[in-house]
């Protein structure tokens, strides 16, 4: 009888325990994170936003700069764009797909949040096509960054005081009033640290098993990949829908949107200037475009994310792959 050599037996277990791991940290950070919410005062959908697009997008940072600083500044480019597209075609999707209900959209953030991220998107692809986002090019995403956070947190601070104390999560506030805000915030940074963590084992994991089953480098590349630096958003908005926290999810997204285009791909071509490949120019940045559209318009009809909604953009991230192995 044929039997697994123990390496790989040792990178199931990996997996396996990684998954595990994964799932329970994002549990944390969902807690975590409606709890800092509660306190605060402050819409769910605003703190995905901010706090969670932050910590979800680590490993795209970490992996864009490492790639920029060690020469490959396409590969950070590739990895910023791949990760915008899974973000809203199939970790969104997936969380539109699972929740009990539809995820209910706030109006408020998204009219400015939606037009400010189609508006960095477009400007990226601008940029990108004399070939080159240079040194000044990711100094200027950068800083729209800045005065994006800067903008952000002063309308929350005039909404507070127009709202008079008005709380946004009056159902959840007595729960989540058990614990204090540092306790939240513990919560929330075991949360991210167990993600990050658990991400880099599932997809080191997962690239051995790959390998040992003669998967194309490829493939690899642009399933396993583009899909495991994602994985932190992925587990995020899953576990947030399956709690009722889609807005917390949806605010994640486009948190790791933002945060994709301005400060990763800011970030990595600072490190060091990207050459920009046509088939990025021609269909990598107009994909990535189209899927944030949909994902925005569909968030703007009704205000309400509807499971059909979640499979349509599931295809369009079946179709970008199978169009990415054909032109790759």
């Amino acid at each position: 009888m044929y039997s697994l050599p123990d390496a790989l037996w040792i990178n199931i277990l990996v997996f396996a325990g990684s998954l595990l791991i994964l799932a329970k940290s994002a549990d944390f950070l969902v807690d975590g994170a409606v709890g800092i919410a509660v306190h605060l005062n402050m819409p769910k959908m605003l703190i995905g936003i901010i706090l969670l697009g932050f910590a979800t997008t680590a490993p795209e940072f970490v992996v864009s700069l490492l790639s920029a600083i060690r020469g490959l500044p396409e590969i950070a480019l590739g990895n910023a764009i791949g990760s915008v597209v899974a973000d809203d075609a199939l970790a969104l999707a997936l969380a539109i797909v699972i929740a009990p209900t539809a995820i209910i959209v706030d109006s408020r953030i998204l009219k400015t949040t939606g037009i400010f991220l189609i508006a960095i998107d477009l400007l990226a692809f601008g940029l990108s096509l004399n070939g080159t986002i240079s040194r000044i090019d990711g100094t200027v995403l950068v800083g729209l960054l800045v005065v994006y956070l800067i903008f952000v947190i002063r309308s929350e601070q005039r909404r507070k005081k127009k709202s008079l104390g008005t709380s946004y999560e009056e159902e959840t506030k007595d729960y989540y009033k058990k614990g204090s805000l540092k306790k939240q915030f513990l919560w929330f940074a075991g949360g991210v640290a167990g993600v990050v963590l658990a991400s880099e084992f599932l997809i080191d994991s997962s690239v051995n098993i790959a390998h040992a089953a003669g998967i194309p480098e490829v493939v690899i590349g642009l399933t396993i990949i583009a899909i495991g630096t994602s994985l932190p958003e992925i587990a995020t908005c899953i576990i947030a829908a399956r709690k009722g926290h889609g807005d917390l999810a949806l605010g994640d997204i486009i948190g790791a949107d933002v945060l994709n285009v301005l400060w990763i791909i800011g970030m990595a071509s600072i490190a060091n200037p990207i050459t920009v490949k046509p088939q990025v120019i021609y269909f990598s940045f107009p994909a990535m475009i189209l899927v944030v559209a949909t994902m925005l318009l569909f968030s703007r009809m009704g205000y309400k994310l509807q499971k059909w909604k979640g499979f349509v953009l599931i295809g369009m991230y079946a179709v970008y792959i199978a169009l990415t192995l054909v032109l790759f």
